[in-house]
């Protein structure tokens, strides 16, 4: 076999004869052939669909997408780049809650450190409103069965509280439900969380409704003595403030400072992994006051029982250390229960011995006694011959009984309180009555008329002193025996301490001082201290004030006291009636010291408008005077001096 290595060069065809050409699709019959067809009518030519490019639809959707895209990406930016702090305020706003952590209010004491007011542990029921909807809890009526669950616990109407956990501010997250319930009541709505928490976990068609409802701790006034001294201490309000007496004015001391605690909730329950903020509360000052609780409870049981015995409208009861100005007992008749203020009447709250300013009557005749023998217009020894009625201005002036003619001296005008003896000696003050007038005033302001006490009490009044040129042509002869003048009732009882006190007017006081948290304790300011009058003017008042308890002829018999040496003036003065400005009544009143030789104590009583039994003040309260006077002294340990007394004349043979 030969392998050829180049193909050969083709041949070329010589062209032959030409054939003919047979019709297409057709072949030549032969023999045999079956015969052809005749030619039909010519058939349609076949329509051809030409599909369309899909590209321009792919475009499309490619563009929307991508807008679409571009809409999630920048939308992704502005949320976690451009608002993210915004987002994350927002987000910790809803995440973290804040609350009050109320201060501890200091407690109130008295002398001996006796709790007269203090404060108990209590909680805020609150609520988070938007833990209550149907979001949240999957129900519609979620606050209405909450509310169910807490009112007869918290003691609130159930419509009430259930309008609150749905409040028109869908926003809200914060609302109180009740103010300062106890501890008892807290656990019981907490026992009723966990029981409805647990019993979810089992069936799920069990909803806890109470999820939403937290607790602010809070705390509770509380006034172990009920009413003891009521008007003292005031009380606090609703809002956690004092709302009267101490309360008020030293609320700044007691409150403290509140603090605040920030922390992560969820679902109504703290986070403890995601920490906490707090600024510590700080407490208020323990006060304590000068009053003594013994004391204080025999004044105001002594003093309440006459005023319902007498069926009179009030009475106060002052009992003052007479050196130190400390007020030992400040009693108010009819009084309150500051823990219980529904049940108060409105009328008794308040301190009425301070509040209520009252003409003085005979009690003052001591400022008057004060003003002549500090003047050495008269001595204790000086004759006074007294009508039954005097003509002076346009008015003739008598004493509290009809009388012939009396030959007394002026201890006596005192020891008898004579309306007429007054008017005659402070009527040599001066050379005209004008002269004797501004001298007489002049005593009233020293003694503390016209002033406040200086306790700096919510309410106090200063009573009415005129100038003298504004004194009518009455007045001019009433007021030196305590008529067209008015007090209160401490500043009555501060005259005769002053007396008491050798003549040297000290400002009372309720506070003996402030004990902070750690134990540290300030004593109040000295109290200020002013002399009125001298020594021996003081003793010789004080020797005519015995007169008036121990002389048969004096006005308060009834204050005296066995063993001990009692200095003393009754009071019984027209009472003008605050309701309508006329005079209604009487003012009955006692005021004096013991031991008259070396004081110790004042008390001063007072009732108004008594309408049962006896109205003069040497009656009805010369013995209260003398219950608690020797109450005090006792309590205090006070011994008889054991010294006689001066036995100063009364009356004279003329």
């Amino acid at each position: 076999m030969t392998e050829v290595s180049d193909r050969e060069p083709p041949r070329r065809r010589v062209p032959g004869p030409a054939r003919p050409v047979r019709p297409a699709g057709r072949r030549q019959p032969g023999p045999g052939a079956r015969p052809a067809r005749r030619p039909g009518p010519p058939r349609p030519a076949a329509r051809v669909i030409r599909l369309g490019s899909p590209r321009p639809r792919l475009r499309l959707i490619g563009l929307a997408l991508t807008l679409v895209m571009s809409a999630f990406v920048v939308r992704l930016l502005q949320v976690q780049a451009v608002d993210a702090g915004t987002y994350a305020a927002k987000a910790e706003q809803n995440r973290y809650v804040v609350h009050t952590l109320p201060a501890e209010r200091g407690g109130i004491t008295d002398r001996n450190g006796v709790a007269l007011a203090s404060t108990v542990d209590a909680y805020d029921i609150t609520a988070d409103p938007t833990m209550f909807t149907r979001e949240q809890l999957k129900v519609g009526d979620g606050p209405e069965q909450a509310a169910a669950l807490l009112a007869p616990i918290i003691g609130e109407d159930q419509q009430d509280l259930a309008d609150v956990l749905r409040p028109k501010n869908k926003e809200l997250r914060y609302v109180r439900l009740a103010r300062r319930q106890t501890p008892q009541v807290w656990n019981q709505i907490k026992d009723l969380k966990t029981a409805l928490t647990k019993k979810a976990e089992t069936d799920k068609s069990v909803v806890n409704v109470l999820a939403g409802v937290f607790a602010d701790p809070s705390s509770k006034r509380v006034y172990p003595g009920g009413d003891l001294a009521a008007g003292v201490l005031g009380w606090v309000g609703a809002d956690g403030k004092g709302g009267g007496g101490l309360e008020r004015q030293l609320n700044e001391t007691l409150a403290g400072k509140d603090g605040k605690i920030r922390y992560a909730q969820s679902g109504g329950r703290q986070v403890p992994t995601a920490g906490s903020t707090e600024t510590p509360a700080v407490p208020g000052s323990d006060v304590e006051l000068t009053i003594d609780r013994d004391i204080q409870w025999a004044a105001q049981h002594a003093i309440s029982r006459q005023v319902e015995e007498s069926k009179a409208d009030s009475g106060y009861v002052i009992v003052q250390d007479t050196a130190t100005g400390e007020i030992l007992a400040m009693a108010n008749s009819p009084g309150f229960d500051p823990g219980d203020l529904a049940r108060a009447d409105p009328d008794a709250l308040g301190n009425a011995a301070l509040q209520d300013a009252f003409e003085p009557g005979s009690t003052a005749k001591v400022m008057s006694m004060a003003a002549v023998l500090e003047e050495k217009a008269a001595t204790p020894m000086t004759h006074l011959t007294i009508p039954n009625r005097l003509k002076r201005g346009d008015r003739l002036f008598k004493d509290d009984i009809d009388h012939p003619t009396w030959y007394l001296t002026l201890n006596g005008v005192l020891a008898k309180s004579s309306n007429i003896g007054t008017i005659m000696a402070t009527g040599e003050l001066g050379k005209t009555q004008e002269e004797a007038n501004e001298v007489l005033h002049s005593y009233l302001r020293k003694f503390g008329l016209g002033g406040y006490s200086g306790l700096g009490f919510p309410g106090e009044t200063k009573g009415i002193l005129a100038p003298p040129d504004q004194w009518s042509t009455s007045q001019q002869y009433t007021i030196p025996f305590g008529q067209g003048v008015s007090v209160n009732a401490l500043q009555a009882a501060s005259v005769y301490s002053t007396i008491a006190n050798g003549g040297v007017r000290v400002e009372p006081t309720l506070v003996r001082g402030t004990e902070e948290d750690d134990g540290r304790f300030t004593p109040a300011p000295e109290p200020k201290k002013t002399r009125v009058i001298s020594e021996k003017t003081a003793k010789t008042l004080s020797q005519m004030l015995e007169s008036v308890v121990d002389d048969e002829e004096g006005t308060g018999t009834k204050a005296r006291i066995p063993g001990y040496r009692v200095a003393g003036k009754t009071g019984t003065a027209n009472r003008v009636d605050p309701a309508t400005g006329m005079y209604k009544g009487y003012t009955s009143s006692f005021a004096g010291f013991a031991p008259a030789d070396k004081p110790r104590v004042t008390v001063y009583c007072a009732i108004q408008n008594a309408t049962e039994g006896s109205y003069f003040g040497g009656q009805i309260c010369g013995p209260i005077y003398k219950q608690v006077m020797e109450f005090a002294l006792k309590t205090l340990q006070v011994p008889p001096t054991g010294a006689a007394p001066a036995n100063l004349p009364v009356t004279f043979k003329p």
